[in-house]
């Protein structure tokens, strides 16, 4: 029986491979791009999407329909996102023709220390609870936004949400599925079952489910602003909760947060200038991958083969080891950016690589984080790149009494160990996974995108710009194609052995990849439409148009005018 079950493996991943379904388009694609000339917005949540829409239809820009998607996803899709979490964003700005970016994530309370945990004998940050609880970035980051780039208030922009939470919506099937799994995970927690349940039962796909704590909390914030949530009465309900739970989340902490502008880096890609944010977050990762793998030439018909998946794991082992070493608050710790993203640099990397064996390096675990990307387009020519996330799900389980949000659990990500550059340090921001990303040509803006899925985030990002750039795909099939995505760790197992880690593909890799993988000595194994999801938005400038995309893994829709 051990010796049958990998041929039938092998031959269930070739009857899903390379689909001919479709009467026009690629391989892949499940649908097709959607096009439209005035413009864009691409969600993981439909309803989001079409208060995009109705947003920039209402003279609002993409900056302001960001803002109304994001509010209603963290009602909508309170499994990803909310506004107990942090945000990072890239802004495309058609007036000064200028990316910017926002990294809108908070810090670490004051009055917790790292000897805390040692105190206590606590090894690892939990994942639960009020310990991994930082300061919620979401809120400020809305207005440091809007007040920059927005075109209308922000009672308009929170209206389409707050008046879904009076009056109810359908729960889509994805989010149905995670909204379940969460809420009876988190139902210990004081307040979960209150906000998140139809009177003490889970809801199912379809149920219209209302949440009147958030829309007040909404209304609140319209009506009376940042300060309201970080130094009015939210903060006082949030910290005293914190609090009463063992936490150590403080009104000062509340007060002293502010979101920073930073420049977005880049590194240029077969002609094509990639735009992520530096660190606490990982975007740097995905600009050291595409560094390392620029001087590997691919043929468009070499998608998916064993040379495909080797080099790209490999480039990954090597940067996630920097990853480890080097990534943390650049404002609390000397991040080598500019030397990471050198080609120098990536040469020398590169010559660890051996194009027919497996490597053994230090790699990182991967992460589980769900998150909440979305992207619009404006007639104008803005275009926004938002990612959004409470880490874990839901996030800590900590939902203050009768706002309907439940707190982010960041903190977990930092380190107990002082020696490493991502150590729990009072007031410092965690690192984080999630990062948006933006595609420039010539200095003209090209594509926003973003792939969620925590770790895999870098990897998701150089596997949609190779599916573009080497593989010739549409932005719709880019996303829709099979992915694959390396965990572990390369450290020793035993007195000979050598643990490499493991691919993890998606079904539609032929069984001559895997096998060849094998050979080369890399263990492979499968995790079905675990890699989700993706959107982007394409800008051709010659046509002045705008093409959508929005992947099938996910609930969400793209949807322009």
């Amino acid at each position: 029986m051990r010796k049958i079950l990998p041929t039938v493996f092998l031959i269930c991943s070739i009857s899903v491979a390379f689909s001919q379904d479709r009467i026009t388009g690629f391989n892949h694609a499940s649908r097709s791009e959607v096009i439209a000339q005035n413009g864009m917005a691409c969600t993981s949540q439909p309803l989001a999407t079409q208060i995009a829409i109705d947003i920039l239809k209402q003279g609002g820009n993409a900056i302001d329909a960001a803002i109304a998607a994001n509010a209603a996803l963290g009602l909508m899709e309170p499994t990803g996102c909310g506004i107990g979490g942090d945000l990072f964003a890239i802004i495309w700005d058609a007036e000064s023709k200028k990316l910017y970016g926002l990294n809108g994530s908070g810090r670490s309370p004051q009055d917790l220390s790292i000897d805390y945990f040692s105190q206590n004998n606590i090894s690892k940050i939990p994942s639960y609870g009020p310990l991994p609880v930082s300061v919620p970035g979401c809120v400020d980051a809305w207005f440091a936004l809007n007040e920059r780039f927005g075109r209308i208030e922000m009672s308009r922009i929170l209206a389409p949400a707050v008046y879904y939470a009076e009056h109810g919506f359908p729960l889509s099937e994805l989010i149905a599925y995670y909204w379940r799994r969460s809420v009876n995970f988190h139902a210990k927690y004081p307040n979960v079952k209150d906000t998140y349940t139809l009177n003490g039962e889970l809801p199912h796909k379809g149920d219209i489910f209302k949440n009147q704590y958030l829309a007040n909390t909404y209304r609140q914030l319209a009506e009376k602003g940042r300060d309201y949530f970080y130094e009015g009465a939210i903060a006082e309900k949030i910290t005293g909760f914190i609090k009463t739970q063992g936490g150590f989340l403080s009104m000062d902490d509340m007060a002293m947060h502010q979101s920073e502008w930073v420049e977005p880096v880049s590194v240029n890609y077969r002609g094509f200038d990639v735009w992520e944010l530096p660190p606490n977050g990982q975007g740097i990762a995905a600009l050291q991958m595409l560094n390392i793998l620029k001087a590997y030439r691919f043929n468009p018909k070499e998608f998916g083969s064993a040379r495909h998946l080797h080099l790209v794991t490999e480039a990954k082992k090597l940067v996630f080891e920097d990853r480890a070493a080097y990534y943390a608050d650049m404002a609390m710790q000397n991040v080598p950016v500019n030397v990471l993203l050198s080609d120098e640099y990536a040469e020398k990397r590169r010559e660890e690589i051996d194009e027919l064996r497996a490597g053994f390096y230090n790699a990182g675990q991967i992460s589980h984080g769900e998150t909440i990307y979305l992207t619009v387009a404006d007639k104008w020519g803005n275009m926004v790149s938002l990612i959004q996330s409470n880490y874990r799900g839901m996030g800590s389980g900590m939902v203050p009494p009768k706002l309907g949000f439940m707190l982010q659990n960041r903190g977990e990500l930092f380190s107990l160990d002082p020696e490493d550059a991502n150590a729990f340090e009072p007031g410092k921001r965690p690192f984080h996974t999630i990062i948006p990303a933006f595609v420039t040509k010539n200095g003209q803006p090209v594509m926003s995108f973003g792939v969620m899925g925590g770790d895999f985030q870098p990897q998701g990002h150089v596997q949609v710009l190779m599916n573009i750039i080497d593989f010739k795909m549409n932005v719709q099939e880019a996303g829709d194609a099979p992915r694959f995505s390396h965990s572990g760790s390369s450290q020793p197992t035993g007195s000979k052995a050598m643990d490499k880690g493991q691919i993890n593909i998606e079904s539609g890799f032929d069984a001559e990849t895997i096998l060849k993988l094998n050979k080369m000595g890399h263990k492979v194994g499968y995790s079905p439409g675990g890699y989700g999801g993706y959107q982007a938005i394409w800008y051709d400038a010659e046509r002045k148009i705008y093409i959508g995309a929005s992947e099938s893994r996910k609930d969400g829709m793209a949807a322009g005018y």
